[in-house]
């Protein structure tokens, strides 16, 4: 696909860390520190962790195999659908003065696919118990590595006394809270939809349990990926 690329700037040069998908400061480097904020791309958040090669168009600067980068936050520019961090946009050329003269484009024409992330620990969905969570009146979890092709559209909770579950509510970006939530362990489901243009949606459990000690602020692999 077809759109246009810009930059901004911080002070090292990597991610916002108050950027939309809540991911804080896990958000400013991961992905070998080449983010961006997306437009339409963010969907609501459920665009949040997506990676896509983008490529420039200027021959003479452009670097053939571009640059992947991770949507972390929301941001609107002049036709843009990518306003990366300053480091993810000198990826795109070819060499360091072919960066430079990229910069003083500021905004550049680019090609753009969704590409699965890669990961340099694990690939599986990770949950993050926020701060702002309080055991046992209230939970909020930010979902992490949501690889591959997939989004996460929604995520619910299993109610053991209703024998049914429960949607969570999608608070922003990858962040979904539940008030009152189960006594116990909380076991999450997450449903995944948008699977590289295909039209269909599929619920994957999570294989591990968050126990009924949480805290906030604790990390919890769920031994699941997506595809």
């Amino acid at each position: 696909m077809n759109s246009r690329a810009t930059f901004y700037d911080t002070p090292d040069g990597y991610g916002n860390p108050n950027g939309g998908c809540g991911y804080g400061e896990y958000g400013r480097r991961i992905n070998n520190g080449s983010v961006a904020a997306v437009s339409w791309l963010w969907r609501n958040g459920a665009g949040c962790g997506q990676c896509y090669q983008v490529r420039c168009k200027i021959a003479e600067y452009c670097d053939h195999n571009g640059v992947n980068v991770m949507a972390t936050d929301y941001g609107e520019g002049d036709n843009t659908d990518f306003i990366m961090n300053r480091g993810a946009f000198l990826r795109l050329g070819a060499n360091p003065d072919a960066s430079a003269k990229l910069l003083e484009y500021g905004v550049v024409d680019v090609e753009f696919k969704r590409v699965p992330c890669k990961y340099t620990s694990t690939r599986n969905i990770i949950l993050h118990v926020q701060e702002t969570s309080t055991n046992p009146s209230y939970f909020a979890v930010l979902i992490l590595n949501a690889n591959g092709m997939c989004d996460i559209i929604a995520v619910q909770i299993w109610r053991k006394e209703r024998n049914q579950w429960e949607s969570l509510r999608r608070v922003y970006g990858a962040v979904f809270d539940f008030a009152n939530p189960p006594k116990g362990e909380i076991h999450l489901r997450f449903q995944a939809g948008n699977c590289g243009g295909e039209n269909f949606k599929l619920w994957l459990e999570s294989k591990v349990a968050i126990p009924a000690n949480w805290k906030p602020g604790d990390t919890y692999d769920t031994k699941v990926q997506l595809f």
